[in-house]
């Protein structure tokens, strides 16, 4: 078996094992030739186009093993229906947790509005009478934080979150309780919604979750909550968004994920009052690559694609 692996990743991406022939490409550079004839093929932060040629020219590759958490770059990439795709879910659970975690707390604590003072010189004494009078809205502590879209990364963000005092419940295609946390079925989140103090989405980008936080959405949260996005930009209705900000349907944003990416100069999300921004930073770099694109391998010699893990359904 021949697998393609990226050899200019800035991690341990060392594979050995036996019966296995291991080449290596540059991530934005295409394919070469002499290694189109690769059965599989593992990607990270590689352009769109490289994947999309690498879907023209390796007719026979078998298998896409994504190192990145979401597989939407894969599957849009045009590889055949037969071409089995694995994401690299689980390998980023703990950066984007982590990040997650900061965002909240920064939207929450108001360091968007202390950072703009700073930035102007200027000693923000309203800002203290402001949590006085009204402290829980500038704490974890009690507050209802739904997180919709509960799998491996909110295993890792809930129980920080409920360490700070937060009443966590998620959201997820079926309710029940994972991780020790509640969860209610997507079908009934709008029950929750207007409960809720702060809003974390950490859903993938799909058909279905295409602009799935849009206005009617937002509509429904209080007007104090906040809004956290580490999940996918194509998730959220961003002109809805904005609105909501604008006219204080919500309080406050936090976003690490937009829908086009780099977010456009003339993007009306820059100048959005209380929202912060930061560049598709929260997963880092993938956590033990090497040990997990082996012990695919080894499941796949073994047992075919079967065997995988996280394999995407398409």
């Amino acid at each position: 078996m021949k697998i393609l692996v990226p050899g200019n990743v800035p991690f341990d991406l060392t594979i050995d094992v036996p019966g296995v022939e291991v080449a290596h490409y540059v991530m934005r550079d295409l394919v070469p030739e002499e290694h189109t004839d690769a059965d599989a093929l593992v990607t990270w932060s590689s352009p769109q186009r490289v994947l999309e040629d690498a879907a023209r020219r390796m007719t026979g590759l078998r298998w896409v093993q994504t190192l990145n958490a979401g597989p939407d770059q894969a599957l849009a990439a045009g590889f055949a229906p037969d071409v089995v795709i694995s994401s690299g879910r689980s390998l980023h659970d703990a950066t984007v947790a982590e990040h997650t975690l900061a965002l909240v707390l920064a939207s929450v604590r108001r360091l968007d509005r202390t950072l703009g003072a700073q930035a102007e010189h200027r000693w923000d004494r309203d800002l203290g009478r402001e949590q006085a009078n009204d402290e829980a809205r500038f704490t974890l502590h009690g507050a209802r934080v739904t997180v919709w879209g509960f799998g491996s990364i909110a295993a890792v963000l809930a129980p920080l979150l409920a360490a700070l005092g937060a009443r966590v419940t998620g959201v997820a295609s079926s309710a029940g309780e994972r991780y020790g946390f509640p969860v209610v079925a997507s079908s009934a989140v709008d029950e929750i919604l207007p409960t809720t103090d702060v809003l974390i989405s950490l859903l993938p980008a799909t058909d279905a979750t295409r602009h799935a936080l849009d206005a009617r959405v937002l509509g429904l949260l209080p007007d104090h909550a906040r809004f956290v996005n580490a999940g996918r930009g194509a998730t959220v209705d961003e002109a809805a968004l904005v609105a909501a900000l604008q006219d204080g349907t919500i309080a406050g944003a936090a976003l690490d994920v937009t829908e086009t990416e780099p977010l456009p100069a003339q993007s009306p999300l820059w100048d959005a009052p209380h929202l912060i921004l930061t560049p598709h930073v929260a997963g880092g770099r993938p956590q033990g690559a090497a040990a997990f694109v082996a012990e695919q391998l080894r499941a796949w010699l073994s047992d075919g694609a079967a065997g995988l893990r996280n394999v995407v359904r398409r």
